[in-house]
């Protein structure tokens, strides 16, 4: 065993408060990647729809953090030590896609971008693909490390959550013994709410335990030239939806502004839309004609319009007589 393993073995393991406030830094460490989305040695799991573009986000990333510079509206405050181990392109192929990339950040990477080039067949949930990892991170003294996808890096049911809760604890263990922060390329479940983000990942209910932070890829609809990413953070202020836009002769996602807020639909049709509407009509129609105009001024569907009519009627809001409905004299 090393001096410095020993000496850290033979350190206290349990401390006062005010031992661990003579620890603290003076100052707030900034995230790696602002606002908010990688804290130091935090765990950002990123999601998507299928052939979104999460892995070209995730080099996108890992450029600009080892480059220092903000490409896509992230600031990323000092360039760090990026490790990616990455299991789903031939060598050959990922580092034609990094060469096409670097074209738009120079040179300024190359020295802080790492890339395990053994990494497939390795498995977090096995111990020797554990002690791989480790060494990795420790060979290149990562402060980073992007595993894409994740369940290329194990071998367990990701429906179970034994399974899954398991396999966090080695993600636990890979940060706590390389000191770096993880960066995890995860798919999501094939069924997913607008609103879902965190949850939306497979096998959730063991992941919320570990991540800090959650990025989920959606494409807009109807379809655009562009991705929506949907954060959600453990311990930073909350982050409003966002727009990127790819540049596909460069591999660069770029901002594209803030998605639009999408109008809530109308669920009820109150009395006086009725009124007006029949009103506007020459205080009498048929039942269609009245239904249409309903469906017209407030943009409810058909079937609301139609129980808004016989709503009307039962309430003596309107009349109906001889197939014509008019306002009550």
């Amino acid at each position: 065993m090393s001096d410095s393993a020993l000496q850290k073995s033979a350190a206290p393991t349990v401390l006062s408060l005010a031992q661990l406030l003579e620890q603290q830094p003076a100052t707030t460490p900034a995230c790696l990647i602002e606002p908010g989305l990688l804290p130091p040695q935090g765990i950002l799991f990123v999601g998507g729809e299928p052939k979104v573009g999460k892995s070209i986000l995730v080099c996108n990333l890992a450029l600009s953090l080892a480059a220092g510079v903000d490409r896509m509206g992230f600031p990323i405050p000092a360039p760090r030590r990026v490790l990616i181990c990455q299991f789903e392109l031939p060598m050959p192929q990922f580092v034609s896609r990094l060469a096409l990339m670097r074209r738009s950040v120079g040179a300024a990477a190359d020295e802080h971008l790492l890339v395990d080039t053994r990494a497939a067949g390795n498995l977090l949930s096995a111990a020797q693909g554990l002690n791989h990892f480790v060494a990795a991170a420790r060979a290149s003294q990562a402060e980073v490390i992007i595993l894409d996808p994740l369940y290329s890096t194990h071998d367990r049911d990701e429906n179970d959550t034994r399974a899954m809760a398991a396999l966090c604890q080695s993600l636990l263990r890979l940060r706590e013994a390389s000191g770096a922060a993880l960066v995890i390329v995860h798919h999501i479940r094939k069924s997913i709410g607008r609103h879902e983000i965190g949850s939306a990942f497979r096998g959730s209910s063991a992941l919320h335990a570990v991540g800090d932070s959650y990025v989920l890829l959606t494409q807009p609809s109807p379809p655009l030239p562009t991705v929506e990413l949907r954060f959600q953070f453990r311990y930073a202020a909350a982050q409003p939806p966002r727009l990127l836009q790819l540049d596909e002769p460069t591999l660069w996602f770029s901002s594209a502004g803030s998605p639009s807020a999408p109008v809530p639909p109308r669920r009820k049709v109150e009395k006086t839309d009725i009124t007006h509407a029949l009103a506007g009509m020459g205080d009498q129609a048929r039942y269609n004609q009245l239904r249409d105009q309903i469906m017209t001024t407030t943009e409810c569907s058909k079937r609301t319009a139609q129980l808004a009519i016989s709503q009307a009627c039962r309430h003596g809001w309107i009349v109906q007589a001889d197939g014509q409905y008019r306002l009550p004299l």
